[in-house]
């Protein structure tokens, strides 16, 4: 039912191996790296409610239409 792990000496007692086992920080990084894609699709989620509204699209438009101007 349980499997019970020993790292190394099995003459250390329970708590040197329970320091053991916390130091080890095995899926940390799958953990941040599944974080980080959740805040980059909720952000890329806001930007689209964002660039929706017509007054962004205007001043989108406006930048566009300025750069594509050729004054002289």
């Amino acid at each position: 039912m349980f499997q019970i792990t020993t790292f190394g000496d099995a003459s250390r007692g329970p708590l040197s191996r329970l320091r053991q086992r916390m130091r080890e920080d095995e899926g940390a990084a799958t953990a941040e790296y599944a974080i980080a894609t959740m805040a980059a699709v909720a952000f890329a989620g806001l930007l689209v409610v964002i660039m929706q509204s017509d007054e962004v699209k205007g001043l989108l438009e406006n930048i566009i239409r300025t750069a594509l101007t050729l004054d002289e």
